[in-house]
């Protein structure tokens, strides 16, 4: 009988236990929305398109957690946030009861892990535990007793006790990012600029900056309502034993089709939920100068088919965007 070679054997075993082995559990994300602050955040039509980038990494399963309105019953709403590694708040309220903050609290310093997208730093303002979650936001009663503001001058992160109200922005317009921490699993393989497709470009956030690390920053121009100075639109931070991935990217469908948003969503929810970055970055990755963009994503918004009408026809009074109080409104295209 020939004897079979113990080199060849013991690779053919590992060959057939890799190919029977199961593959890795996704990973579990609850995408929370249910309420904005006005008609200009339009959850409803973002909420697919976040779960449509998060599940074509084939990493994630995403269920989405609808909450009541602001003066509704909350008594059935109680999320089991301990069966997620992340949640993915598309949401911006103004509070919480008691019970279901402390849920959230206590499943984040277990380790759970928090994605802000854009208008969902918004949220909760007196929410003490919240801010230190998400480091820095904007509106909702927010000023110097909140926080300082946090901005990056000569090249390193600033605080800055002016006092004001915090969160403002100009005209929705492509802007640069520039990377400021390449080390990072989030930012690694990125380029050091690239541009982002028009979109709202927070500027004056405050909060208390704890445990927090700005992974990118864009310059907040004062000729579109800015600030002067280079704003943190990427971050991350920790709470308790959770991670938070932050990004102030994304006001609506338009701007989350830029190749750039997605990118950074995918690798920050999978950094929230695991500490680690799997992901390549694509080769369609924008660069210093080009806007990199999906018309896929942009064709689901319905509105889409109307074209970008120039992004915003004004910039918004005291920085806020037409549509936000305070606002002038949007005048009506001309008569044909």
């Amino acid at each position: 009988m020939k004897k079979l070679n113990p080199v060849l054997l013991g690779a053919a075993m590992l060959a057939l236990s890799t190919l029977s082995a199961p593959a890795a559990s996704p990973i579990k994300v609850m995408i929370l929305d249910g309420e904005s602050g006005g008609a200009y955040h339009k959850w409803q039509l973002i909420t697919p398109v976040l779960k449509k980038e998060l599940e074509e990494t084939g990493l994630f399963t995403v269920d989405v957690a609808t909450a009541p309105k602001a003066g509704e019953d909350f008594s059935n709403f109680k999320p089991d946030f301990s069966k997620y590694q992340v949640v993915v708040s598309n949401y911006d309220a103004a509070n919480w009861p008691d019970d279901l903050k402390a849920s959230f609290e206590q499943y984040m310093k277990n380790g759970g892990g928090l994605v802000s997208v854009h208008a969902a730093d918004n949220s909760f303002g007196q929410w003490t535990e919240y801010n230190k979650m998400i480091g820095i936001g904007g509106w909702r009663g927010r000023e110097e007793k909140s926080g300082a503001l946090w901005y990056f001058k000569d090249g390193k992160l600033v605080s800055d006790d002016t006092p004001g109200r915090a969160g403002k922005h100009g005209r929705r317009i492509p802007y640069q990012l520039t990377t400021r921490d390449a080390n990072h699993p989030i930012m690694k393989g990125l380029p050091s600029q690239w541009m982002h497709q028009g979109d709202e470009l927070y500027n004056s956030l405050r909060g208390p900056g704890e445990h927090m690390t700005v992974l990118a920053t864009a310059f907040s121009d004062p000729a579109n309502a800015g600030s002067g100075h280079d704003e943190p639109m990427l971050l991350v931070t920790s709470y308790g034993k959770g991670r938070v991935f932050h990004t102030a990217m994304g006001h609506d469908v338009n701007a989350l089709a830029c190749v750039g948003f997605i990118v950074t969503l995918q690798r920050g929810a999978e950094w929230a939920a695991t500490g680690k970055v799997t992901q390549k970055v694509p080769a369609s990755f924008p660069n210093a100068n080009t806007v990199s963009y999906r018309t896929d994503i942009a064709a689901m918004d319905p509105l889409y088919k109307n074209g970008l009408n120039g992004l915003d026809s004004q910039p918004g009074a005291g920085g806020r965007g037409p549509g936000r109080p305070g606002a002038p409104p949007v005048p009506p295209p001309p008569a044909k």
